[in-house]
This record gives C-alpha cells, structure tokens and sequence, in this order.
C-alpha cells in the first residue's frame, strides 16, 4: 500500500475549499487538469455524497465522495481505478489558519495488478509536487 502525504494553503475559507472539491458540475473538467470531459460521470449524488468517474483515459478513477462542510473534510473512496483498482483514496482536511486555510491531503492507493504495484512504489517520490501542482489552481494555493 502507498500513502502520500502533502499540504498546500488555499486563499479560500475550508467550506469554499470542501465546496470546490466537491463541484461535481458541468466546469469540473474545465476547472481541474486531471478531469477531462469524456472522463467524468456523476452516476449519483446527495446534500453530502456523490458517486463519479472522472479522470483522463490515461488515469480514471470511480469513486465516492463524502463530504461535510463544518468539519472541513472530504473523504473519497476508490471503488474502480484504471491503475490501481478498488481500495484506497482520499482524504482532504481543509483547517483556517491566519494566513488562509491548511488543505492537508491523504493518498492511499491499493495496488492491485504488477503495473500498479511499480506505479504505487513511485508514488511516493513523484505524487507530492505533481498533486500539489494540480490542485493549487482550483483550490487556489498562495505560493
């Protein structure tokens, strides 16, 4: 199993933050650089859950999304991935602090196949600075 580690600070308050985590509209692909739109389904959703692929063909994941905005946390669970398979996911925490808010990020992937496994070993080394990237634009990160 490959955990991934990473923080960013967001000019946005945490419920804006939970709040554009958790956009599943019709921008979501335009907002996001790993979302494009032949790769995104909302196959349902409620006031604090949603069930999605999204992704590119390169890399989609199916997953559900479970969020609560006082809290400031969302929570995704991988439940069909291209790479890795069902297991694993997300876990975002988003806390104010004095200079905005602290958007901790949890990975967890759950390799299931040889290619997974040696993409999951890699993880680690490579996911911190490239998912910190992606994720700045849309939830807005001070440099």
């Amino acid at each position: 199993m490959a955990v991934i580690r990473f923080h960013l600070i967001s000019e946005l308050s945490p419920a804006d933050v939970v709040r554009v985590l958790t956009d599943f509209g019709p921008s979501r692909a335009e907002n996001w650089p790993t979302i494009d739109a032949e790769h995104f389904t909302v196959h349902g959703s409620g006031d604090t859950w949603a069930e999605v692929t999204e992704g590119t063909a390169a890399a989609w994941e199916r997953a559900r999304y479970q969020w609560d905005i006082e809290e400031g946390r969302v929570d995704i669970t991988t439940l069909d991935s291209k790479l890795f398979g069902a297991g694993g996911g997300w876990v975002f925490t988003a806390t104010p602090e004095a200079d905005g808010t602290r958007v901790d990020v949890v990975l967890t992937r759950q390799p299931s196949s040889v290619k997974g496994k040696m993409l999951a070993a890699l993880l680690p080394l490579a996911a911190p600075a490239s998912l910190r990237k992606s994720f700045s634009g849309p939830l807005k990160a001070k440099k």
